[in-house]
């Protein structure tokens, strides 16, 4: 066994910010397949699962207060009797009388976590044609920030996403190397009932929910390089981005959520003024702003911890074997995914990749739940169905998060 530098407590160091320790980083050299390898964003109350596609992309919203319910009494006042009766079934050894019998035991269903919609993005058909070689995209735990980059035309094009707790909003930043070559469409769209309008020529209202249940509204609100591009709006319910050299797109969310104990027909709540007022409060605020405020905020709780497995923490150990039997040179330079560090893990064992899931790990507690939102469900704050499994009920003894780590 490979003799390693071991950590020692004397020498504690943020390993996150030494230049010798492997960046944060979940890596990947092509765009989403499934949900599963969508990057997570969120804000604690606010979630976004982020593809990061090329012709088209989507980011997938959450809102931790959208749910089917009311508050009530789930509880079934028959129970202790159905339970006396079902023991003595067991005990009778009528095994299948009592489980017919159980069926009466449980009390009323619990109701299930909604996702909220998707900011759907189409870019033009050169985009189609992107050189695959040249595409990156990364979830940076150090920053909480979700970045792709890759060149088509000989364009490089650029996109930044986070999901601010200071400001309430998510953020996407959108830009190309080329003046003037940045074109694209900007929707909102949801499984769940909604209806969408523009509000003056660069603002996008949705507002829908279950007529039984919370309401939700969610407003994006569209910037421009300014002296280039114009934007044009599509079939009333899309913005159009022509000859820009940049993009700045900024999503709140709010529901008519007023509590635990306070019936979706009796909230006094309204989703979209609450959206409108989170976007009005930063209207002044500049990208770089919003991102630094960001950043502020998120690396005070991130930066709190640090592990560090091996001395040097390297990228992957030279020479690295994968059970193809293909050798790569490790450096930070190298194109190597999560995905084959995963892979690479049985033989190589490289402490720094432990390092990056206990990291991960903390990074989606930070973004699924802070002071104030709702506690964490069984998938933290992400969901992109009406009917997911276990309905994403809030449990006291366990949080599945099943991203994929590539």
């Amino acid at each position: 066994m490979e003799d390693r530098d071991v950590w020692s407590p004397s020498k504690m160091v943020n390993v996150q910010m030494e230049k010798t320790s492997k960046p944060l980083k979940i890596r990947s050299f092509e765009p989403a397949k499934h949900w599963t390898d969508a990057l997570p964003s969120g804000n604690g109350r606010l979630g976004g699962m982020i593809w990061v596609g090329v012709v088209s992309d989507t980011i997938n919203l959450n809102d931790d207060t959208i749910w089917t319910g009311d508050p009530g009494n789930y509880t079934n006042p028959d129970a202790p009797k159905v339970l006396s009766e079902v023991r003595k079934l067991v005990n009778d050894g009528k095994y299948a009388e009592a489980t017919k019998a159980a069926v009466n035991f449980s009390g009323t269903p619990s109701q299930a976590y909604q996702l909220l919609g998707d900011i759907k993005l189409d870019f033009d058909e050169s985009h189609a044609a992107y050189d695959k070689e040249t595409y990156e995209r990364e979830l940076d735990l150090n920053t909480a920030m979700v970045k792709v980059k890759y060149t088509a035309g000989g364009i490089t094009y650029t996109r930044e996403h986070f999901s601010s707790s200071p400001d309430q909003v998510i953020v996407t930043n959108i830009s190309s190397s080329k003046t003037g070559s940045l074109s694209f469409t900007v929707y909102l769209d949801s499984k769940l009932h909604y209806e969408s309008r523009l509000s003056g020529q660069n603002q996008i209202i949705m507002e829908g929910g279950n007529p039984m249940a919370i309401k939700f509204s969610a407003v994006l609100d569209l910037k421009i390089s300014d002296g280039t591009g114009k934007m044009p709006v599509v079939d009333d319910k899309k913005i159009k981005v022509e000859g820009a050299d940049w993009s700045v797109i900024r999503l709140t969310a709010s529901s008519s959520f007023d509590g635990p104990f306070t019936k979706s027909s009796k909230s006094k709540k309204n989703p979209t003024s609450e959206s409108l007022q989170d976007l009005d409060l930063i209207k002044n605020f500049s990208y770089a702003e919003l991102s630094a405020r960001h950043l502020n905020d998120y690396q005070k709780l991130f930066h709190r911890v640090s592990l560090q497995l091996s001395k040097s923490s390297k990228s992957i150990a030279e020479d690295l074997s994968f059970a193809t039997g293909k050798h790569l040179k490790a450096t930070e330079d190298d194109k190597v995914s999560t995905a084959q560090r995963v892979k690479s893990f049985k033989t190589d064992e490289d402490p720094s990749y432990v390092e990056l899931l206990f990291q991960y790990g903390r990074y989606l507690l930070i973004s699924c739940s802070r002071p104030g939102t709702q506690a964490s469900n069984l998938q933290g704050i992400w969901n992109k169905d009406v009917m997911p499994p276990w309905e994403y009920a809030i449990s006291s003894f366990a949080i599945y998060l099943p991203f994929s780590v590539q």
